[in-house]
């Protein structure tokens, strides 16, 4: 995998007038393709798919902080001047825009939108509805539209359809993140306070619009009969469902029921032991149901319970790692999921761009890292692994541990609790959501075990708005994180660990780290210009994250499992990235 992903990203001269765009080198579709290499684009139209999901929402405008937007409003209603190939670990080819043109040093990007491009009302796109949006979304909607937008010097019309943006800074990544920036359009929010949640439909440019729905309850969109791109190259093949509906329910249990019911038609199992234990019901003997495992070669991300360090009891990193180490993952692990999936090593494993646990840093990766030697924490440069436990209940090697490292950080254990040299006792409470089971259960495990420590932790639950509203305003001391990460990291990732999040709200930052180290290496990722720079970038991040002890990491899986009614049918054929995250219903067709 490794061959292959350098491979893709062999660095050339950047070109001209293009149909699409790389991150490094040149996209590896000719301008003249007939569909992605993951579509079948003989897939017949029609038909419908029923999800379940759990929690509810109360909003239509999926780009500003506030309200909860159903599943699926942005990627089925909205369009971007560049479309995505999961093929490729980061290139974008022509969609809105029929073409892009940036320089060698990737100071300015210049998009050419196409004629033919038409809003679901069916009015055209124009520069104006281009230049709104992207001056909306950086200063008015989700923080993660900011950054980018902060690096734009000017902004200029080229001809009847051309729009220009000239960059302040150096960052390779900008042509590409401004193509995958939503396009609204602009008179629809003529006298409306675009930061407002509403129920009214933002109007797009996309395959889908919002047909029905009851908020919290049921969302259904409804194929557009003029959608203007049907017969583009990069659209063949996908978006062939009539119909594509979310259905809310209170928890998971209640989701997976119904689709046991058959009220839901797809069904994704995270669960490894209850997809070899539980499916054995009536649709599935008969094979109405069919179970599909998708193999995948994205890296793990991280998921598990993040320390919120805005919190004084989480601020020493050996207060962390003593927790880290209190987690008895191996008991845990095989209590729940029999022991199948592999634990999250670091933020980036299962692919090139991860850190080798427990090996010091070398080479370029050492490098980047030392002029901020003073700051890491230990294992860093050194190495570092995660602490394993014995999987016994007692557990008693990893709480004498746990026990030594909350004893330097000042923490003893008096008439059996915990305290500080205040007198003041070790509790916290783990926010989660209702309905998230397995979450709930590995949390349970933890608290049972951290009472080995002194420790007085406590399991919350509430439901999905007021999670929403605690977690945007990091009201929590510990809740459940998890972070999707690609083979493609950038600007995004400031997002996620820049320093603005300790107290800018509805970031993604949830730990509130500080890391000017990390800040750096992320500004060494965007400016790379050849892939070597990049993954030592990515590799040394890495170890900044991993080593800052912000989460304790649980399982990942390196496939995914869907259960779906035999009438829905996805390619032979899979991508780099396998089951993406529109990969149902983007490419999957149904058929009788």
């Amino acid at each position: 995998m490794a061959a292959a992903f350098i491979c893709a990203i062999t660095p050339v001269a950047a070109g001209a007038d293009t149909h699409g765009i790389a991150m490094y080198g040149k996209p590896a579709l000719p301008p003249d393709f007939v569909s992605l290499p993951y579509a079948n684009p003989d897939a017949p139209k029609g038909g419908r798919i029923v999800f379940g999901e759990s929690g509810g929402f109360d909003s239509l405008n999926p780009f500003i902080v506030n309200g909860i937007a159903p599943a699926g409003v942005s990627a089925l209603t909205i369009e971007t001047l560049l479309g995505r190939s999961y093929d490729e670990p980061f290139t974008l080819y022509g969609l809105l825009a029929e073409s892009v043109v940036t320089d060698e040093s990737r100071s300015f990007v210049e998009f050419t939108l196409r004629p033919e491009a038409r809003f679901s009302d069916g009015s055209p796109v124009t520069v104006e509805d281009v230049i709104w949006s992207f001056e909306t979304l950086g200063t008015k909607g989700q923080p993660r539209y900011a950054a980018a937008y902060a690096k734009v010097a000017r902004v200029e019309k080229v001809g009847e359809r051309g729009v220009r943006f000239t960059f302040n800074t150096e960052d390779r990544e900008l042509p590409l993140l401004l193509g995958l920036r939503p396009v609204l359009k602009k008179a629809q929010w003529e006298g409306k306070d675009f930061t407002a949640s509403s129920l009214e439909p933002v109007i797009g440019s996309g395959p889908y619009v919002v047909a029905d729905l009851e908020p919290g309850r049921f969302v259904t969109y409804r194929k557009d009969p003029d959608w203007w791109g049907a017969d583009l190259a990069f659209n063949r093949g996908q978006h062939n469902l009539d119909e594509i509906r979310y259905d809310y329910f209170g928890d998971g249990g209640v989701v997976f029921e119904a689709f046991k019911a058959g009220e839901i038609t797809s069904w994704r199992e995270t669960n490894p032991v209850k997809w070899e234990q539980q499916y054995d019901f009536p649709a599935v003997t008969s094979g109405e149901v069919v179970k599909s495992v998708i193999p995948h070669a994205r890296p793990s991300g991280i998921e598990g319970f993040v320390f919120n360090t805005r919190r004084p009891i989480f601020q020493d990193w050996r207060v962390r790692e003593a927790l880290i180490t209190a987690f008895n993952f191996e008991l845990v692990n095989r209590t729940l999921n029999g022991g199948i999936p592999p634990r999250i090593q670091s933020y980036f494993s299962n692919s090139p761009l991860g850190m080798v646990p427990g090996a010091p840093a070398e080479g370029r990766v050492a490098e980047l890292l030392e002029p901020f030697r003073g700051e890491l924490l230990p294992g860093a440069m050194e190495g570092y692994a995660l602490p394993v436990g014995d999987g016994s209940e007692a557990n008693r090697g990893a709480i004498r541990a746990a026990t030594a490292l909350l004893e330097e950080a000042g923490w003893t254990v008096q008439d059996g609790v915990l305290k500080n040299a205040a007198g003041e006792p070790f509790a916290f409470e783990i926010v989660l959501v209702n309905g998230a089971t397995d979450i709930i259960n590995a949390a349970t495990i933890y608290v049972e075990g951290l009472k080995r420590l002194g420790i007085e932790a406590r399991v919350v639950t509430i439901d999905s708005a007021q999670y929403k509203e605690r977690t945007t305003n990091y009201d929590f001391d510990m809740t459940h994180y998890i972070r999707s990460l690609s083979l493609s990291p950038g600007n995004e990732q400031t997002l996620y660990w820049g320093s603005a999040g300790v107290t800018e709200p509805g970031t993604r930052n949830w730990m509130g780290m500080n890391s000017p180290a990390a800040e750096a290496m992320i500004a060494t990722m965007v400016a790379a210009r050849n892939p070597d720079e990049f993954i030592a970038a990515v590799q040394a991040l890495d170890r900044i994250l991993t080593t800052g002890r912000y989460v304790i990491p649980i399982w990942y899986s390196d496939v995914s499992r869907l259960a779906h009614r035999k009438e829905l049918k996805f390619p032979e054929r899979l991508p780099l990235y396998g089951d993406w995250p529109g990969f149902q219903p983007e490419v999957w067709w149904y058929e009788d």
